[in-house]
């Protein structure tokens, strides 16, 4: 069977046609709201504004939203505010005994840590809303103003358009999510990365054209990214298999138990989060720098952590490196997953229950930690060398192609499940495609 035969299954099955077609009908919402502007800004003077700010957190910033925040758009904030959040209450959930609790109780915690989450991202918008509308107003380009009428009324509307913007987006990923096909939140960052493709082809285009970049370095370049997204994809779906047997038991007048199963341990346990809080550290100088401008202090680290600088490169895969460790540490916990063996009566083979099989699982899980660490700071210093030392007029590697591979994979693999569970082939043929969670 051809892969067109195998695209044709997935709409030969009304509900999963459905689910899909929704889901495109909902990105598609999405995409025209993120050209929506917010009232009373001057797009011209802030199009000019913005060109100095794309190696900033606010850069970095826009990545997440689709260019939404650069163009100052009712979808400026993006989703990045319930993402915030949601990883707020998940380390809160391993220092705070409340929410670990929660975390514990099943459906009814989860439900209520989504009421939370929700309140949060409310919350958290209205002020960055409320802090974004006031750096517009303080923005400008020669001579300029962004913000033509600024004040109270200025700051009050972005703040009213901005959050329930937001609100708009967190519920068009839930949709997607219970009705859709894939994870809503993970689709609505990954259309918005997506979305900067065309531009980027143009750009590599106009490139080659002037002679800015040969066909020679440019055919290598596209060797190296797909040996780069292959490595990727190997890299999310890698995982070490740890075997656990089930002792048999008697409840009743039934006997449970006695069966093989494994743990598998993912090589990039942490995904993309230490990226995001590595590179929101390592951009914090230049951002300073816009703020205190003429400080010579603040300039001249700024000016230390540069992009393309050896110290930028080292500090930024250090950072990224001590991240994924710690990120690691606070999703999996080895003592809870040997306590949770011992109760059902699980054991390695050969490795005593209880404290033994907590330092086991640690060690093996700070082993392959290591590769999967190196592998996400090589990644993410890839398109500064790149930009930097081959003049690619693209942002390639980093964040972008690890969230675009995880999420395609993810939401490849409910596809697959969908096919596979009506007797159709599936999408691979083989069957063995594995989702990141």
């Amino acid at each position: 069977m051809g892969a067109l035969d195998r695209v044709q299954d997935i709409f030969r099955i009304p509900e999963l046609r459905r689910r899909i077609l929704f889901t495109l009908a909902i990105l598609v919402v999405y995409r025209l709201g993120g050209h929506v502007p917010t009232p009373g800004v001057n797009s011209e003077a802030l199009v000019a504004a913005f060109s100095q700010q794309s190696n900033t957190l606010f850069g970095l910033y826009d990545l997440f939203v689709g260019g939404s925040f650069a163009k100052a758009t009712v979808f400026a904030l993006g989703i990045m505010p319930y993402i915030s959040v949601s990883i707020i209450f998940q380390l809160l959930g391993a220092v705070i005994p409340y929410f670990e609790k929660l975390q514990k109780e099943g459906e009814e915690g989860r439900k209520k840590i989504t009421q939370y989450t929700r309140l949060g991202t409310v919350a958290l918008a209205a002020a960055q809303s409320l802090a974004f509308a006031r750096f517009l107003e303080s923005m400008g380009a020669q001579g300029v103003p962004v913000v033509p009428n600024p004040g109270f009324g200025f700051q009050l509307m972005t703040m009213i358009t901005q959050t329930a913007g937001t609100i708009l987006i967190m519920w068009l990923g839930e949709q997607i999510t219970e009705r859709g096909i894939g994870n809503g939140i993970s689709l609505i960052i990954f259309i918005g990365i997506v979305a900067r493709f065309p531009a980027d082809i143009i750009n590599t285009a106009r490139a080659l054209q002037v002679g800015s970049l040969s066909p020679v370095v440019a055919a290598i370049l596209g060797i190296i990214f797909v040996l780069v997204i292959a490595s990727v994809v190997a890299m999310t779906q890698a995982q070490r298999k740890i075997p656990v047997q089930y002792a048999k038991r008697v409840v009743g007048r039934k006997m449970y138990g006695g069966q093989t199963t494994h743990i598998p341990l993912r090589v990039n346990t942490a995904g993309v989060i230490p990226i995001i809080f590595a590179q929101s550290l390592i951009m914090l100088p230049s951002t300073l720098a816009l703020a205190f401008q003429g400080n010579a202090l603040v300039q001249g680290l700024a000016n230390f952590v540069a992009h393309g600088t050896w110290a930028y490169v080292l500090i930024y895969g250090l950072t990224i490196i001590f991240f994924t460790y710690f990120y690691t540490a606070i999703v999996l916990n080895p003592t809870d997953m040997a306590d949770n063996m011992k109760k059902y009566g699980g054991f390695i083979p050969g490795i005593r229950a209880g404290r033994k099989t907590s330092e086991y699982i640690d060690r093996i899980l700070s082993r392959i930690t290591l590769p999967g660490a190196i592998f996400l700071a090589l990644i993410a210093v890839l398109p500064d060398i790149l930009i930097v030392r081959f003049n690619v007029p693209f942002y390639f590697g980093g964040t972008s192609v690890l969230i675009v591979v995880g999420v395609a994979l993810d939401t490849l693999q409910q596809i697959e499940s969908h096919l596979l569970m009506r007797h159709y082939e599936g999408l691979t043929g083989v069957s063995k495609m594995r989702g990141r969670r």
